[in-house]
């Protein structure tokens, strides 16, 4: 019965594939960014007329050109998941970025710097998808098995 309700596998496959892809990029853009333009990153991530991490004053161009870094190191671990789509990459790129997401998340939830409510909950929205939304990917190899 549970079988006849998973979707197949092929479809999970491509949300999976889709899902680090998707991350991916979006971590190598955010990084490049920061280490191409820190000041810039600081005054408008992460764009649209929102301004978080300038919410943290002071600006500190090595602690940002590190973040690029770091987002950069996680660009290669979530494209190669995409890339590879295999269990063991899969779950070492979803517990890595789930290490550094919840670490990540947990310091926005105890330090609202300068946000107000709703850039506040907002952020950590997207710190919790960041921090959840890996591991769900890669526990998507379970559902292919069980198909």
């Amino acid at each position: 019965m549970l079988r006849s309700l998973l979707p197949p596998p092929g479809v999970v496959r491509a949300v999976r594939r889709g899902g680090f892809a998707l991350l991916g990029l979006l971590n190598l853009a955010w990084g490049g960014w920061a280490v191409a333009a820190p000041r810039h990153f600081f005054a408008t991530f992460p764009g649209g007329g929102l301004h978080w991490t300038a919410a943290y004053p002071p600006y500190n161009q090595h602690l940002i050109v590190d973040l690029g870094a770091t987002m950069l190191t996680l660009a290669v671990l979530l494209l190669g998941a995409a890339v590879a789509d295999r269990p063991v990459v899969s779950w070492l790129t979803g517990l890595a970025t789930a290490v550094f997401g919840t670490l990540h998340f947990g310091f926005h939830a105890l330090h609202g710097g300068q946000m107000g409510t709703a850039d506040r909950v907002l952020s950590l929205l997207s710190l919790v998808g960041g921090a959840l939304l890996p591991p769900a990917l890669a526990a998507t190899h379970h559902l292919e098995e069980s198909a």
